[in-house]
């Protein structure tokens, strides 16, 4: 039943269809870095992520996959437990084409079918070892990490750090900090959290006023509910952020949802970091390579830093480290 499922919702977009590059040049009127080619390469490791959901994660109910319209010529589509989503099926004509993830994470809700619980997945995040349900969910509620963190001013990434920030004073308009803090202190220190995190929520108690909070570049467990109660609330924000193809400083992304669930008290605390591992590719990844082969965490993120690196001999280690793990053709494909 619908109500009892955990679903996975998995964007993904072929940077190298002929047919979507014109669409997108057609909106272009200017640099950054979504018009950074490094952004869209392809590095033709997604039958991994499926490869890793079927053998690790065989309890999901639903996959969720979102596109553009292209599908990879190997997707077994026909597959009873993949629900192919279109931009059109489920955001306004409106306010496509996009080529920025805010609007399609900030509509996930509309997906037909869509449990109310589910878990959000970026194409560059794996599963390498068994993740029961109880690392996304339990008693009903999302599994996570309450901790304060300052919004960093990077100048190599500048969108992101506004985005932050949008976050946070969104969720200053609801939400009093130190009442907070009163209110859940168990979900703020919680013992088994980092230490590092600790000392950041005690540091942060003398400061009133939301500075920020701490963001796990992984998998974001959700309740559909929560994606609703924003759209009650800020309402104009989310249209705002949606009517924009490309990211803007103006925008908000999926984590002003992620933290509204906490801060809601919505949510199990617990170190969410503990066998996750977070990975930026370069031309020699050591590293990344050994815990895939060791499978010495249970999920990592394979991070496309979007800069010129060795492409091709780095495609080829991570594929091969993949591929030793995971050999064997999934049902989601051909």
């Amino acid at each position: 039943m619908e109500a009892d499922r955990i679903d996975f919702v998995l964007p993904w977009v072929d940077g190298g269809d002929p047919r979507w590059i014109e669409c997108r040049k057609q909106y272009e009127t200017g640099g950054g870095e979504d018009a950074k080619e490094e952004r869209f390469r392809d590095w033709d490791n997604l039958k991994y992520w499926f490869r890793g959901v079927e053998r690790f994660a065989p309890w999901v109910g639903k996959i969720h996959f979102i596109t553009w319209g292209h599908v990879p010529g190997w997707l077994n589509t026909a597959h009873p437990g993949l629900h192919i989503v279109r931009h059109e099926d489920y955001m306004p004509l409106e306010i496509q084409p996009v080529f920025s993830s805010h609007p399609i994470e900030l509509l996930m809700h509309n997906i037909e079918g869509l449990s109310e619980r589910f878990v959000y997945f970026n194409d560059d995040f794996f599963l390498i070892n068994e993740v029961p349900e109880a690392f996304f969910f339990r008693e009903g509620l999302p599994c996570d990490m309450l901790a304060f963190q300052p919004v960093v001013a990077n100048p190599d990434n500048p969108v992101m750090s506004h985005i932050y920030l949008n976050n946070s004073l969104a969720l200053s308009r609801h939400f009093d900090k130190r009442a907070n803090v009163r209110k859940q202190p168990g979900k703020y220190f919680k013992p088994g959290y980092p230490p590092l995190y600790f000392f950041y929520n005690l540091l942060e108690l003398a400061f009133p006023l939301f500075t920020g909070f701490y963001t796990v570049h992984g998998p974001s467990p959700f309740l559909k509910s929560t994606f609703f109660e924003v759209w009650e609330k800020e309402e104009e924000l989310l249209r705002r952020t949606c009517s924009h193809r490309f990211r803007s400083g103006e925008d908000v992304n999926q984590y002003l949802f992620r933290e509204w669930q906490k801060l809601s008290g919505r949510f199990i605390p617990r170190n969410i970091t503990g066998r996750f591992r977070y990975y930026n590719v370069d031309s020699h990844n050591p590293a990344l390579l050994r815990t895939i082969r060791r499978q010495s965490a249970d999920i990592i993120c394979i991070n496309d830093a979007n800069k010129k690196i060795d492409f091709d001999r780095a495609k080829g280690e991570i594929i091969d480290a993949l591929e030793a793990i995971l050999p064997e053709k999934s049902s989601y494909e051909k």
